[in-house]
């Protein structure tokens, strides 16, 4: 590195952590890490190692063990003054704040890695760091940026054959979500001459053969022997978005028991523990579509409030291979389904502007086509939420109430609707009035103490969400003093880059437990009263300030 040498130590555990395949188990490799990373003293070495750490737990699917370490990669890189490290550091964070909640985090995160992006010589990193702005552009749909970080790929491509497939595979990308199906055969022949540069290379070709023959009509045994290969490897491997995909092909190709045969193994139990990662989106709109055109309407119904809260998302798979449309496609077919025609319209609506915007003509054909669908609606202005006799709530409509048991995010609702408009701070909701916001927690405390202050944060997290379920509120109460206590013993620390919405922090904290809490309360609605349950989803906004926004052309009167 330009900024000196790493120790030996050091160099032979980022030679291990080299090894390392995306989404296989980690083994030993941590552990490797972490010894190097613990016997470090130079912010160089720090950096580096916090970085693997933190990409192959992320990688893993393990995001809590994944947080620190990319923070503590991004201080130690900042410290280095280093490009090339804050990069690598920069992509490590980019990795862990990679789920469906984070994707504000990631902008920021792009913005600061164009920085240091610009002063990047080796083609491997300057590789890495465009096909995150890539991503970051895809997710966002912004265009000139997409763009523009493709001609960087391919320019990278003329001395790497790892960026020739990127650019390969990235502009099939863009070219199937604009329509286009005259580049698929030179681009595949480009993607498949150099996929031997990754290990999942000859995977990503084999999806992007299968988007091409859908978009292009071809339904030939060759394609569809394809497909059942990516559900063989699904099963070896234990794969849940590829089972996603492979389902949503089928459908596309018309093997429609082929989708729901797939598609029915995510039941409400799979759903309820779906993580929040990078692949959560992408997982619940492929089988959301799947629902609607094969008839498993109890699984459109458990879907359609899990989705809501991102509407007007784009769609992709990690690392931009393909995209998948904007979330407001389905949703808009989702809500005429289950009889909000008012939201359906808008959503559709909103779907073929982005559509149309973009260019996406296959996507814009293919809505228009799945005309909404005619359906009586129930239009009740009255709307219960309330607390009952002990441990229980009343939901319901019009003169219909239902009892649930108590949970704490029944509470956080009951207090936004009573103050329509208005945002609430996630600090106040989860704690009161007296909550003093917490910093996060860094690399200052001892590490001893810190891994046996997140055991006991994670034991208190999973105790509440117990409590939630039997309502037992005085229980709730002590672990909730328990831990607000705990979050002060480590209040001394900084967060990522010195943003105040760093992981750990007593805001962050209250945010994702407060979003966890109204999440659960709005499932148990959804038992009770469905139409409630999605109003709330669609009106409710939930993050560091959460407020209840009413629908000014569908007016509620409350009763609480």
């Amino acid at each position: 590195m330009d900024a000196g040498e790493v120790e030996a130590r050091t160099q032979a555990a980022l030679d291990l952590a080299r090894t390392y395949v995306f989404g296989t188990d980690p083994g030993r490799i941590p552990a490797v890490l972490f010894e190097a990373y613990v016997a470090g003293a130079a912010d160089l070495d720090r950096a580096l190692l916090g970085a693997a750490l933190a990409r192959c737990w992320a990688y893993a699917g393990e995001h809590k063990r994944a947080v620190p370490f990319a923070i503590a990669a991004v201080k130690h890189a900042e410290a280095t003054g280093d490009p090339a490290v804050l990069a690598s550091a920069l992509d490590a964070a980019l990795a862990t704040h990679w789920g469906p909640d984070e994707l504000e985090v990631r902008v920021d995160l792009a913005g600061k890695l164009a920085d240091a992006a610009a002063h990047l010589g080796d083609a491997d990193a300057r590789t890495t760091a465009h096909l995150w702005l890539l991503t970051v552009a895809a997710e966002t749909l912004d265009l000139s940026e997409l763009n523009r970080q493709l001609h960087a790929l391919e320019r990278l491509g003329e001395e790497s054959r790892k960026a020739l497939f990127f650019a390969a595979t990235r502009r099939l990308m863009l070219d199937l979500m604009r329509g286009r199906t005259d580049t698929v055969a030179p681009l595949v022949s480009l993607a498949e001459e150099t996929m031997d540069e990754l290990p999942d290379g000859y995977f990503v070709v084999s999806a992007l053969i299968g988007y091409c023959g859908v978009q292009a009509g071809d339904r030939s045994e060759p394609l569809v022997a394809r497909m059942r290969e990516g559900e063989a490897i699904a099963e070896r491997e234990g794969i849940r978005e590829i089972y996603a995909e492979i389902a949503w092909l089928y459908r596309e190709i018309g093997l429609v028991d082929d989708a729901r045969r797939l598609a029915s193994m995510f039941d409400d139990r799979v759903l309820a523990k779906l993580p929040r990662d990078h692949n959560y989106l992408l997982v619940l709109h492929l089988l959301l579509d799947v629902a609607l055109a094969t008839g498993l309407d109890d699984m459109v119904e458990t879907i359609t409030p899990l989705l809501l809260p991102y509407a007007g998302r784009s769609v992709i798979n990690a690392g931009a291979v393909t995209f998948h449309g904007v979330t407001d496609d389905t949703l808009a077919r989702a809500c005429a389904r289950l009889g909000d025609a008012e939201r359906a319209a808008a959503l559709r609506e909103k779907a073929l502007t982005t559509y149309r915007r973009i260019g996406a003509t296959w996507w814009r054909e293919r809505l228009e086509a799945a005309a909404p669908a005619t359906v009586e609606v129930f239009r009740s202005t009255t709307m219960t939420l309330r607390p009952g006799p002990a441990g229980v709530w009343l939901v319901g409509r019009g003169a219909d109430e239902a009892a649930i048991p108590a949970r704490r995010g029944l509470e956080h609702l009951h207090v936004l609707l009573s103050s329509p408009g208005r945002e609430v701070s996630a600090l106040r909701l989860a704690g009161g009035a007296e909550t003093v916001e917490q910093s996060g927690l860094g690399d200052v405390v001892d590490a001893q103490a810190l891994a046996s202050y997140r055991r006991r944060l994670a034991e208190i997290d999973t105790e509440l969400d117990g409590a939630d379920v039997s309502g037992d509120a005085r229980r709730g109460e002590q672990l909730t003093a328990e831990r607000r206590a705990l979050l002060a013993e480590v209040s001394a620390a900084t967060g990522l880059g010195g943003r105040p919405r760093s992981a750990g922090s007593g805001a962050e904290r209250a945010r994702i437990a407060v979003r966890k809490a109204i999440a659960t309360a709005l499932n148990a609605i959804h038992g009770a009263d469905p139409v409630v349950a999605r109003h709330l989803t669609s009106r409710v906004r939930t993050g560091l300030w959460c407020r209840y926004e009413p629908d000014p052309d569908a007016p509620v009167d409350w009763r609480l």
